[in-house]
Order: structure tokens, then sequence, then C-alpha cells
């Protein structure tokens, strides 16, 4: 407690250090009162800050749905906040339903959709670790998005299974559904949902040796040695597939699972992570077309375990594997759209104490929609190892169909430098590559340049 204390920390979470301890502490003498005062204004002041002294209490008078429109009168930000985030990872073409161009987006003249799977009706699973208790009717799920979107269409929705409890399923009636229908979307993947039924350690950390089997499988606690789907989820896909009906599958999931399968025999994957609030509402406005996505992914996507770790920015570039590429399933900053960008016009200009890089991006479809454009760098000769591309700047761009925009990134002496051995943050004259494009593994342009 002591240590701790003197070492600037404030705050104990699990309240088994700075409770008896800490008083044993100052008793002592180790941690004197004005330490402690300190620390105590330190936390007072950021609670200030907060505004939780401007009204401390809550109005009794309201009803529970009224003070969740006056608490959270953020829906539609929640709602493109939940859009935004949700990657395209593939959108295929080859089964031709109601479609354009590829299997999305969804035509909302389609008569019947079965909704399947352990992720599609569960409010917490479309939330994250450390989630409240919420009240009914917060939280719109992906069943209720599209039936919100489809008044006029029969929405038939089964479970088919859990994420972890292998104790129950009902496949069966999920193929049953699956015939019957025009299309499927399928919501598989984890959860980080706080069932309140798992037992927590003291410090708020999930027991993951607890009997009870509930949905979580990632967050605190909850560590994994596979990335595989858990349960009964991948045979519920395959008997899915086996039906011929084109499917959409939805992945909700708080860290990157194997779609090697999925990616080689569903036609349309969109991964959500966790959507939030209004997230089913997102989703459906995405599957159905009204909003087009444009989420990138943050992560390189593994094909397996021994893939990892994984990650764009290596030193130099990996030898496959005997049995296995090297490069990952999706590549970090990837992310499909319902329309195409074409990148031209690289122009790169020296400045006194700044690099600009400006191109022009053209909305080369017949959608509207935006693209995150991304400049990566590499230094061609360096006193130290460096990566082979490093992400220096991106920026989002929202253009109408046939639209074009000239777009500029300012670079400064910063972007160029790395940290040294020492910890501090060093500039070598060099001849850097700017590379624009719209993943890390889809360069569209490069421009070289020398810098002293």
């Amino acid at each position: 407690a002591a240590q701790a204390m003197k070492a600037g920390v404030d705050i104990d979470l699990g309240a088994s250090c700075y409770s008896q301890p800490l008083m044993q502490a100052m008793k002592e003498g180790l941690v004197s009162e004005k330490e402690l005062d300190e620390a105590v204004r330190h936390v007072l002041r950021y609670k200030f800050k907060l505004g939780l002294f401007d009204k401390s209490y809550a109005d009794f008078k309201l009803s529970d749905n009224e003070k969740f429109k006056t608490d959270f009168a953020f829906d539609e930000l929640n709602r493109q906040a939940a859009t935004e985030s949700v990657v395209m990872l593939k959108n295929d073409g080859s089964l031709p339903v109601f479609v354009e161009d590829g299997l999305l987006p969804l035509s909302k003249n389609v008569k019947r959709v079965a909704v399947i799977g352990p992720n599609a009706d569960n409010i917490y699973n479309m939330l994250g670790d450390y989630t409240a208790p919420q009240a009914s009717g917060d939280v719109v799920t992906l069943l209720q998005g599209i039936r919100n979107k489809l008044p006029n269409a029969q929405v038939d929705y089964v479970k088919g299974c859990s994420i972890r409890d292998m104790s129950w399923e009902e496949i069966d009636k999920a193929v049953d559904a699956a015939r019957n229908a025009d299309v499927v979307i399928v919501a598989l993947g984890g959860s980080s949902a706080r069932d309140f039924k798992t037992s927590y350690k003291e410090t708020g950390a999930a027991d993951a040796s607890a009997k009870t089997v509930s949905d979580m499988e990632s967050g605190e606690g909850f560590d994994r040695a596979g990335l595989s789907l858990m349960g009964y989820q991948h045979q519920l896909l395959e008997a899915l597939a086996k039906t011929g009906k084109p499917i959409v599958l939805v992945m909700i999931q708080g860290r990157p699972l194997d779609l090697n399968w999925a990616d080689d025999f569903v036609p349309a994957i969109l991964n959500a992570w966790y959507p939030g609030a209004q997230g089913g509402n997102a989703l459906a406005d995405i599957i159905f077309g009204d909003v087009n996505p444009s989420g990138k992914l943050p992560v390189s996507y593994p094909r397996s375990e021994g893939q990892l770790p994984v990650y764009y920015n290596a030193a130099n570039h990996r030898n496959n594997y005997t049995d296995e590429s090297a490069q990952p399933l999706y590549p970090f900053g990837f992310g499909l759209s319902y329309t195409t960008f074409s990148f031209t016009d690289m122009k790169v200009v020296k400045q006194a104490d700044s690099v600009l890089v400006s191109f022009t991006l053209t909305n080369t479809g017949d959608r509207d929609g935006a693209e995150v454009a991304q400049l990566y760098l590499r230094q061609e000769h360096a006193s130290v190892v460096r990566p082979e591309r490093q992400l220096i700047a991106f920026e989002k761009v929202f253009l109408k169909k046939g639209e074009h925009q000239t777009v500029t990134m300012m670079l400064s002496k910063e972007d160029f430098s790395f940290m040294d051995g020492k910890g501090k943050l060093r500039f070598e004259p060099s001849e850097y590559t700017l590379m624009l494009g719209s993943s890390s593994q889809d360069i569209h342009l490069e421009k070289k340049i020398a810098l002293d």
C-alpha cells in the first residue's frame, strides 16, 4: 500500500490494498496524511471535472424510460459509431438472390428471412465487458434491427446453439427455418457479457473456472488457447450452408476468431465487434444498404493460432509456413465497401519543417460512400531495423458517386522518426518510401523522398 501510494496510484479498484493495509501503513509512518490528502484531491478534482458534483443525485420523479431518454440522448450518434465500426470482410456475388453486385446489400423486398445464431437476439452480447444490467428496450439486437427494417416480411428466429454451452442445441430447427427462407442471416462469434450468473473475483475479474457455462469467452479473466468458434457454432454454420441458401454471416466478438472455413464457403461476412446499444439497427442499415460500410480492420486478422503474433508492421518479409501462408486472412486496414475508389495524382512536396502529401480520391462506383485513405512509410536506410511499412496518417473521406476530392496530409519530422535504444525520438537522414492505399496490403500509389 505504501509503495503504491508513493508511486502515484490514487485508486485501488479491488479495495484490498487501500483499506486496512493503507491504514496500517499510515500508523507505521510509511505514508503521511499529506500524501493521502493529495491522492484524495486528485480523485475529487477529476470528479468535479466530470461534473459529478453538479447534480449528484437522480431525478426519481422520472420513469425508467424517461430517465433513459434523458441520460442517453445520443441514439443517432451511437448508431453512427456502430455503422462506422462494422467491417465488411467478404461480399461474394456468386449466389445472387435479391442482390445487385454481391450478395449484399439485400433488397427490402425480400419476403422471408431466417435470423439464426446465439448472437442474433442477446442484448448483453452486443456490449462489452463490465457492462451494467440493462433495462428492457435499451439495447437493439440484430433480430430487432432486421424486424424494424422489414415490417412487411416474415422474419423467423431460431437461436440454434449457445456460444459455449454444448449441453443444448437446436441445429435441426435452424436448418428447417433456413430451408423455408429466401436468405439466412446468422450471428455467431463470442461474448464479453457479464451474465450476472458467472462468479467474479474480488478484483472484478470473471472466474473462468466456475462451473456455470456462460457465453463469456472474452474479456478480463477469459483468455483462450484457440481461436475456433466455441460450442456448436461451426456445426451450425456448416449445416446452414448445406441448405444452399445465401448466407450473411455477422460476427459479434471481442477478438478475431477463425474464419477460414467461412471465408471459403459463406458469400458475405460482416465483422461487428461489439456494436453497442444501437448495434442491431446499425447492422440492419448496412445489410439492407441504407448505410455503405466503411469500417477498416484495426488488427491483422490471423489464419490460425500458429501465426500469432501477426501484425502488418513487421520488420521484414516473412517466409511462408510449410503448411500455411504467413499473410493474415484479412490484412490490417482492410474493409470492403458497396462502391469503389481510385487513388490518382499523388504529389509529395518538401517544405521547411514538413512534408505535404496530396492525391485525388474518386468514388468510381454507383453508390455514395466513404473511404479511409491510408498512408504508410518505409525508411530505406536506417541504423536499426525498421518496419517494412508503418501507418503514419489516414483520413476518412465521404464522396458521392462519381465525385472526386483532393486530399492533403501534412507530415512532420516526428512522423519520419523512431524511438532509439535510449528511449528518445530520433530522426535520420534517409530515403523514404511513402505508400498510399486502402489497406496495408492494397497500395495504389508510391513516391520516394529524400530527407536530410
